[in-house]
């Protein structure tokens, strides 16, 4: 064991070389330790963010089967008269009430919700009117106010779960929400803009009517009163006119907006919440037996992976730092090592002279690098958790403001879709990276035994890797050759 002793006389005698050694390999254990820390909190922070997400599954008309569908009756139309002008369009097919509560019924289901949707006209009452500067356009596309009203009635089966109370750019201000006592009433809940431009409150009355040639009259009550963060942004997204402000969105039972709509067995679409996403596949499998394919059953998972590509795009550039780092490091102790070797060829003929063996050579240049490496981790842990939080808050900034912009570009924004107030698979999948969008946007770093070990272990294999690199070339030599090559 004397290689050890000599090698704590060397690192005493050569204090100053020590020191400085020390500081490099702290340097290098410091960031290493940062980027196995940002890693481990981005793992941590992607599983949470997605226990806490949930899945979600949509069932929907398909409407690429809609679609197609309509292109075939256009080629018929124009194959039989060519004169014809007829405007193109697409039935989508509401699902049946009874089917969506089977599916219901089916293992891993959390919990459910139907969304519909009916289009009618104030009756006693003013819709909120939106302007541009365009020109103040009004009523519903191509300025077909037949069949397209300026309010919106949105039924859900709850408001907790609708999608933009869920993210918070909806909250109740007065009264209460939709719950599922609710079916089969007449109870709404009104935007805070629409009551006050109305001077309406909680009990009060409203009536809307039908845009069918043959227009019927509703009776509401409103129950609740909420408040929609933005307005004129969405406004914007779902086209000017009155019914695209989020203002005249009015929510209901999806039983009342059925009845308005003259069918009460359908809805529009139904979002299943998951309790455990790693049986997805087996829940769509089972749930696309119950239905045709005139039906799509749309998952989450595209907007989560889309929602967590931040913390994935942190957590591989923390593996490339701990790969970088420790490829240098191994690569500048390397070099140290073969300077310090250099300096020390005459101790080393003169120890292979009296017939040390260059194993236990070996292991003093190791040992004196051991030393110093406790040091240095003892650094690192002290430093290390500082310099990944820093280092990680950077990263998850510019990678979450470059994943906004991105989203933003794709159309994935706030707001109800073209003013319809009906929800989409689109719409559910845009609240599920809202409401979670806050929870991936912090990383919280943490220092642990685990990240620890894992730095003991790359410390060693660097100094290992370092030590024989670097003394391979002088214990090729001869004692002799070494002694006369001075």
């Amino acid at each position: 064991m004397d290689f050890i002793k000599r090698a704590g006389l060397y690192l005493r005698q050569k204090i100053g070389r020590t020191l400085l050694i020390t500081l490099v390999m702290s340097a290098i254990m410091i960031f290493v330790l940062a980027g196995i820390i940002i890693q481990n909190a981005a793992i941590q922070a992607t599983n949470s963010a997605k226990n806490a997400a949930g899945t979600t599954v949509t069932l929907s008309a398909n409407r690429e089967k809609a679609f197609a569908a309509m292109r075939k009756s256009q080629e018929s139309a124009s194959s039989s008269s060519s004169s014809s002008t007829t405007r193109p369009s697409i039935s989508l097919p509401g699902v049946s009430i009874t089917t969506a509560e089977k599916i219901a019924a089916l293992s891993n289901v959390a919990g459910y919700q139907f969304s519909n949707s009916a289009s009618v006209n104030a009756s006693g009452f003013t819709a909120i009117t939106t302007t541009s500067s365009s020109g103040g356009f009004k009523g519903g596309p191509a300025g077909d106010t037949s069949t397209q009203g300026d309010i919106t009635i949105s039924g859900v089966s709850t408001t907790a779960a609708e999608t933009n109370f869920k993210s918070k750019a909806y909250t109740i201000t007065s009264g209460r929400g939709i719950t599922s006592a609710d079916k089969n009433t007449n109870n709404v809940v009104i935007e805070s803009e629409l009551a006050t431009s109305n001077k309406l409150k909680v009990g009060d009355t409203i009536k809307v009517k039908t845009t069918a040639t043959t227009s019927k009259t509703y009776e509401m009550k409103i129950v609740g009163i909420y408040k929609a963060k933005t307005t004129s942004g969405s406004a914007a997204q779902g086209g000017p006119g009155q019914q695209s402000d989020p203002s005249n969105t009015i929510f209901s039972s999806y039983t009342f907006a059925g009845t308005v709509n003259g069918d009460s067995t359908t809805v529009t679409s139904v979002v299943y919440t998951l309790t455990d996403s790693s049986k997805e596949a087996a829940f769509t499998k089972a749930a696309k037996k119950l239905v045709s394919s005139s039906f799509s059953l749309t998952s989450s998972a595209e907007t989560y992976a889309l929602l967590m590509k931040p913390m994935k795009n942190v957590q591989s550039f923390a593996n490339k730092i701990v790969w970088v780092v420790g490829i240098a490091g191994t690569i500048i102790l390397a070099l140290i090592t073969v300077l310090m070797i250099r300096e020390r060829r005459h101790e080393i003929g003169v120890l292979m002279s009296l017939g040390e063996s260059k194993v236990k050579i070996v292991l003093q240049l190791f040992s004196e690098l051991f030393a110093i490496l406790v040091v240095s981790l003892v650094i690192a842990g002290v430093a290390g958790n500082f310099v990944g939080n820093a280092v990680g808050k950077q990263l998850v900034s510019q990678q979450t403001t470059a994943t906004q912009t991105t989203t933003a570009g794709a159309g994935f924004g706030g707001g109800r879709g073209g003013g319809s107030g009906a929800p989409t698979a689109g719409g559910a999948n845009r609240g599920t990276m809202t409401a979670t969008g806050s929870q991936v946007q912090t990383l919280k770093t943490k220092l642990s035994g685990s990240a620890m070990a894992e730095l003991g272990g790359l410390g060693l294999g660097i100094t290992a890797i370092a030590v024989v690199a670097g003394s391979t070339p002088i214990f090729r030599l001869k004692p002799k050759k070494i002694l006369s090559n001075e």
